[in-house]
């Protein structure tokens, strides 16, 4: 391959680095009309009573809208393939409100300020009710979230809004409690995370307009430009053949843009008014109402024999989904498939779960999308119940790993281990880190001590049986091709890695592939930029697409040269007798394809996959922890991934190092906490702590690739994954250092002096 598995350029980087207007408030009309929304101060609350006639008379004001204006038929916001796990519990506005910053009103004009100066003149006389704020209270609270009629359930994932439950299973293989039992070592351990912010650099926005055959087109940045058109056909009551979406280019997603949180509120200004309208996110508001990641208590049970194998895993999840349904039903999932694919030698299993509403904002996907909670509990179990049994945790892992070949334990997305280098990795990532001089601890005498933790994770590529990836390639008369993809690029460089697959499969210049963007009216469908599905799923598409038009560039190249298609070869520059006796060049077919020509030099593709093969990542920490104030530094992280072949090694670097960082980020700074009252106390970068460069210091990463033969490259998904080790191993580093347990995220200061004082006291 000329160029798969090089590090390629991206396409749009030299329009990012010189500031081209590429994102959607740069490329937006200035005559838009400015959307904002007022927000409840209640966390759960009926509105009485709400007078707008004072706001309207604000000049400049065009729309001021209630819970009156807009549809009553409920949807959900989840970006999520028809029909969608989660429950249809929304409306655009409603009269009652379910948490603090939940919409009231919304209103449009001709300029910010005097939107802003409205929505302080609009009067809303609101009934406040009691509100479900701790999630351990929430099911069969006499308090409901959800008690309206119409509140509907497209799935059967055992949500039961008249119990505040959002969803609920339980699965098992074997008898879970009867092998512990058996078990010479047991571990039954609790663990919190609460929830996390994306914090993109770009916030939510998106405009809209109606173009000359009345039809709504929709300018948004979102992950999910298909599902958004769904979405918004439902939610307006207009359907989705009279909704166009077209994604610019994306300042970040990481899960955020998965749910379509803004792109009503433009969308029916623009049906009422009939005007442009456009709405921009204030880093408050993208803080304080939003999509950021479930909170989740995980209770784990380990059993392991005197040999250390692992025989049995019990997984339990209580899941906060907020106010609504969002992916509710979906992350939690992930919670407990993705750690118990980690294990091959479990004999018996169980996971359960459970999910409800509370009157806090609604939680959404983000990047690791519930693997992340389960990961960080599973992996702090295991590290405990080797330290029970006096084994190094790597060891552990050592003897229980998955391996290629084998079988799976408890995941959903395939029932064998069909490509996997993850002792490989781990062996890697404990020689680059030095683990057998390091662990567990050493005295740096001056009151400090450094430790080591480590930790392995899998997540999937793309959902099985679900995902759709789509791709369409078409010969330009100058011989280039266009690349039309329906998958979106966030900053993830998909684009780029797709047209390096398209360029190798013609055998052309990479820079012969023109990239088209992604517009519902003419893009192939797909189900869209998440679940790590675009270079699996999509991937596949692309080459299928490729090699249609390879056929197609055959056939009008042989009757060019006036024989058969299986008389002639392709070489990427011109089509060629076998026997030499002639060829006819790539430039001379594309424009034979503009005249008297019945070859359609384009073709589709659509493709889906039955498993989901996973990538895989050991990572370990070394950290140096203060003992008298508490702080932790990292010194060093050695992380190893199987992504099976990275097909663009330095954007698969970026996004590993990236996904280390909000891993990192949500293990020691990130804690979005709520008051009594149910309003958040961390709406701003003042109080949201989120790392920088400074605090990252060493990361290094490297590749051990396998070859996943499901797929033409061999590649496997790389974007969610990277994201899932920080948390356990710095909790387990931390453990190794000072010698306690810290089972809540983040990992403070303020709780790691505290529990050494706690250690200090039952010592004394």
């Amino acid at each position: 391959m000329k160029y798969v598995n090089q590090p390629v350029v991206k396409k749009d980087a030299m329009a990012l680095v010189t500031g081209k207007p590429v994102y959607t408030d740069d490329i937006a009309p200035k005559d838009c009309l400015i959307v904002k929304v007022l927000r409840s101060p209640y966390a759960h609350a009926l509105i009485e009573e709400i007078k707008t006639e004072a706001a309207m008379k604000v000049p400049g004001i065009e729309c001021i809208l209630t819970y009156k204006d807009v549809p009553q038929q409920r949807f959900t916001l989840a970006g999520q393939t028809y029909p969608e796990f989660s429950p249809y519990d929304r409306l655009i506005l409603d009269q009652r409100v379910r948490f603090v910053g939940d919409g009231a009103a919304i209103v449009a004009g001709k300029t910010e300020a005097a939107v802003d100066k409205a929505l302080k003149l609009i009067k809303v006389k609101y009934k406040v009710l009691p509100a479900v704020l701790d999630f351990h209270e929430a099911k069969d609270n006499e308090t409901l979230i959800h008690p309206e009629d119409n509140w509907e359930a497209k799935m059967p994932v055992g949500a039961d809004n008249k119990r505040n439950l959002c969803a609920q299973k339980e699965e098992s293989l074997g008898d879970v409690d009867a092998l512990l039992k058996e078990c010479k070592y047991v571990v039954d351990r609790t663990y919190h995370t609460k929830a996390n912010q994306q914090t993109m650099m770009e916030t939510f926005r998106a405009y809209t307009y109606l173009d000359y055959f009345g039809r709504l087109n929709v300018v948004a940045s979102t992950q999910v430009p298909f599902h958004v058109r769904r979405i918004l056909g439902r939610a307006l009551g207009i359907g989705a053949s009279k909704v166009r979406v077209i994604k610019p280019r994306i300042g970040g997603g990481f899960g955020a843009k998965q749910t379509a949180v803004c792109e009503m509120y433009p969308a029916i200004v623009t049906l009422k008014t009939g005007k442009p309208a456009k709405i921009v996110y204030s880093r408050y508001e993208s803080q304080i109402c939003s999509s950021p990641r479930h909170e989740m208590e995980v209770r784990v049970r380990l059993g392991a024999d005197e040999k250390g194998i692992l025989k049995a895993i019990d997984i339990h999840t209580l899941s906060n989904t907020g106010a609504y349904g969002e992916h509710g039903p979906t992350t939690v999932g992930l919670s407990g498939h993705k750690p118990l694919g980690l294990y091959r030698n479990t004999e018996a299993y169980r996971f359960s779960y459970e999910v409800v509403y509370t009157n806090q904002m609604s939680a959404g996907a983000y990047r690791g999308y519930g693997a992340t909670q389960g990961i960080f509990a599973v992996e702090s179990a295991v590290d405990e119940l080797a330290h029970e049994m006096g084994m190094d945790p790597v060891a552990f892992r050592e003897r229980n790993l998955s391996k290629e070949g084998g079988r799976f334990i408890g995941y959903d997305g395939s029932p064998w281990v069909t490509s996997c280098t993850l002792d490989k990795c781990l062996a890697r990532a404990k020689e680059m880190i030095g683990w057998e001089e390091k662990y567990p601890c050493r005295d740096m005498g001056n009151g400090k001590v450094r430790a080591v933790g480590s930790a392995i994770a899998m997540q999937g590529s793309s959902i099985a049986k679900v995902d759709v990836g789509g791709a369409s390639i078409k010969l330009g008369e100058d011989g280039s091709y266009t690349l039309g993809l329906g998958a979106t690029d966030m900053g993830t460089g998909c684009d780029t890695i797709l047209a390096q697959m398209a360029a190798d499969v013609l055998e052309t210049d990479f820079d012969n592939i023109v990239v088209f963007g992604v517009d519902t009216d003419i893009s192939p469908y797909d189900s869209g930029s998440y679940a790590s599905a675009t270079t699996y799923v999509t991937g596949m598409a692309v080459a299928d697409a490729c090699e249609q038009l390879r056929e197609k560039i055959k056939e009008l190249g042989a009757a060019m040269l006036e024989t058969e298609a299986d008389q002639v070869e392709f070489d990427g520059k011109s089509v060629y007798k076998l026997d030499g006796q002639g060829e006819v060049s790539l430039e001379s077919i594309a424009v034979k394809g503009t005249s008297g020509n019945n070859t359609n030099l384009q073709a589709s593709a659509t493709r889906s996959s039955q498993i989901s093969p996973p990538p895989f990542m050991a990572g370990i920490v070394e950290i140096e922890i203060d003992k008298e104030t508490g702080t932790l530094e990292i010194l060093d992280y050695a992380a190893v991934v199987d992504c099976g072949t990275p097909i663009n090694p330095n954007l698969a670097r970026v996004q590993t190092e990236g996904g280390l960082a909000q891993g990192i980020g949500m293990a020691l700074y990130e804690d979005i906490q709520y008051n009594e009252k149910g309003q958040m106390r961390n709406n701003s970068f003042m109080q949201y702590k989120i790392p920088t460069r400074m605090d990252l210091k060493n990361i290094r990463v490297e590749f051990i690739p396998s070859y996943e033969k499901s797929h033409p490259f061999g590649a496997k998904s790389i974007g969610e994954m990277v994201i899932n080790t920080p948390c356990p191993a710095l909790a387990n580093a931390v453990y190794n250092a000072v010698g306690v347990r810290i089972r809540e995220m983040p990992i403070t200061p303020e709780k790691i002096a505290m529990a050494l004082a706690q250690k200090e006291e039952k010592e004394e």
